[in-house]
């Protein structure tokens, strides 16, 4: 909608005005002369030479080109140097927290006890013994990612008894013949 509020569509008088223009204006003939005369002056302007035979020789340009590989070379060596490998200092490991040191010993332990148990393996006890396994596993990644839950220390100590005490079992039912 126009927020015009009278319609010039419908305006007899406007539209005889419009028809009355003429069709095409021609720019006065000494419009660029005047304009030129206006504009301030150039510091160098470039001049043609003309040749035999009636050639224009453009004037030189100025060699910009030729710099331009020359700076996308060195922006890309300042790029590949910030990003070096052999710039960057190595990145070190942080020192383990309490908990994983602790974490540490009780699996170092675990191993000597289940080291120190009779090797026998009963094909029926394995599943259970692999499923704590995995779970003891799980629970020391978990600890690895947060350094400071001393609830995942209490579940790797609740963990490594089950396991032990399901191989003890293990361990005496081999030594007595028995299956499940």
């Amino acid at each position: 909608m126009s927020t015009h509020e009278t319609d010039h569509d419908h305006d007899p008088d406007l539209q005889a005005r419009l028809r009355a223009l003429p069709d095409q204006r021609m720019p006065p003939a000494d419009g660029w002369a005047r304009l030129a005369a206006q504009l301030p002056p150039r510091e160098s302007a470039p001049v043609a030479v003309e040749h035999a035979d009636n050639v224009v020789a453009l004037p030189q340009r100025r060699r910009l080109r030729a710099w331009l590989p020359l700076g996308a070379a060195l922006a890309a060596s300042l790029a590949v140097y910030a990003v070096a490998p052999w710039r960057q200092a190595p990145l070190q490991a942080p020192a383990p927290s309490t908990l994983q040191l602790q974490a540490a010993a009780m699996t170092e332990q675990y191993q000597q006890a289940v080291a120190s148990l009779p090797g026998a393996r009963a094909a029926e006890w394995q599943p259970a013994l692999h499923e704590l396994d995995e779970s003891a596993a799980q629970i020391r990644a978990a600890l690895a990612q947060d350094p400071r839950a001393p609830h995942l220390l209490g579940q790797l100590k609740r963990t490594y008894t089950l396991r032990l005490e399901l191989t003890r079992q293990a361990a005496q039912a081999a030594a007595a013949g028995l299956t499940t």
